[in-house]
């Protein structure tokens, strides 16, 4: 019997699975005490909101250029919390694990997310470990959920652009998107394009504390890329946005590659990259909280919103036409988180 192997037996209850998880989950994850072990954490109590989050990893490679499926869960987890203005504080993690997946591929995945976690000033408090049988499942899939604490008392969410406001993102756009399809298809590409996954809790913390009530949105544009995130907005908020083409950062890499396959940078998603609503007068203060932050080094503006229609975004192309921006059909990249 090969040693390294995920059975059918790790899932059962009995004593492989305690084994798993006292050998390798607890451990790497959370280093939890035999004591400590209970159904449910015991949290610290903390006055004021709480920002409360979910999600399911199901990206495919599990092992792409500038990151895991691990890392992946825990940055996108503590992203959705921040991008309330939030301070992530707990993460629970359920893994669904298929037979015959490898030991020392979880080991390097539970290690990569225990990094980040650590990264991000979060703790992974509790979880739960299932096994599926051989094509059941397809390696390793990740369920997160997170709590994270408001400490003030500002509004920052989607339905709060106005109108005048500035839009600023935080560097390039469709590094993940493209880093993983590079890596599933196993592109041979000269330049490197690797994932921008990160958490962005810190750099939010920063332009909360800067910014203040002039902050009004905070979104991470990824499934469906910038595009899609900015409808989303437009439509909360009842407001016509208007983005720059020339404006938006773009590695050349990167464009190279969406030119190549026929993909727009715009719709393309992304892991570590934030868009922030701000009023007209602070503007030029946070794209300089962004670009002394090590996550905002390439922060640009790239659009405004104005008087129009509720829902609408426009586009002022590099030839100084205008084109609407709607959402994607279908999806351009399955499987990227």
């Amino acid at each position: 019997m090969n040693n390294d192997l995920i059975l059918l037996g790790h899932g059962s209850g009995g004593r492989l699975s305690h084994q798993l998880l006292d050998e390798l989950i607890i451990p790497l994850l959370s280093g939890t005490t035999a004591g400590g072990q209970n159904d449910a954490a015991l949290l610290d109590g903390i006055t004021g909101r709480l920002a409360f989050t979910t999600d399911t990893f199901v990206v495919d490679p599990i092992f792409f250029p500038g990151g895991t499926i691990g890392s992946l869960a825990v940055h996108g987890t503590v992203n959705d919390l921040a991008m309330m203005g939030a301070k992530p504080l707990w993460l629970s993690v359920g893994l669904i694990i298929e037979e015959g997946f490898s030991k020392e591929s979880l080991k390097i995945i539970l290690e990569d997310m225990r990094k980040a976690a650590d990264g991000a000033g979060v703790r992974i408090v509790t979880g739960d470990t299932k096994v599926v049988p051989r094509g059941k499942g397809d390696k390793l899939f990740i369920a997160t959920s997170g709590i994270g604490a408001v400490d003030h008392g500002l509004t920052v969410n989607g339905a709060n652009a106005r109108l005048g406001d500035v839009i600023i993102i935080n560097g390039t756009i469709g590094d993940h998107g493209i880093a993983v399809m590079a890596g599933r298809e196993g592109l041979e590409i000269t330049a490197e394009i690797t994932s921008d996954s990160a958490a962005l809790s810190g750099l939010t913390a920063e332009l909360v504390a800067t910014l203040g009530a002039e902050l009004h949105v905070l979104r991470d544009p990824t499934r469906g890329g910038v595009a899609t995130t900015i409808k989303e907005i437009a439509m909360q908020s009842a407001v016509t946005i208007r983005l720059s083409e020339e404006a938006l950062p773009v590695k050349d890499a990167v464009r190279g590659v969406c030119g190549i396959l026929g993909l727009d940078p715009l719709f393309v998603a992304n892991e570590g990259k934030l868009l922030a609503f701000v009023s007209p007068e602070a503007a030029e203060l946070a794209v300089t909280t962004m670009r002394n932050h090590p996550l905002g080094r390439e922060a640009a503006i790239i659009g405004t919103v104005q008087a129009g229609p509720a829902g609408r975004v426009d586009m002022e192309t590099v030839i100084g036409g205008i084109r609407g921006v709607e959402m994607l059909s279908g999806e351009q990249l399955p499987r990227i988180c």
